[in-house]
């Protein structure tokens, strides 16, 4: 697997957005039941689409 990273595109809605924006609120919703960890940060979260760079945390 090649690394990915996300410094281009819309970062809307990723948690390490949420987080330099002090969502914790939103972000208590979003990571209640992971299944995919961010390859770049370890955070976790319940939807791939809210990290940069996910991976199942199961294989």
């Amino acid at each position: 697997m090649s690394e990915q990273c996300c410094s281009q595109g819309d970062h809307k809605g990723h948690l390490c957005v949420l987080v330099s924006e002090r969502q914790f609120d939103k972000i208590k919703g979003l990571v209640r039941e992971p299944k995919f960890i961010c390859f770049n940060c370890g955070r976790v979260a319940d939807d791939s689409g809210n990290l940069c760079n996910p991976m199942p945390l199961e294989g």
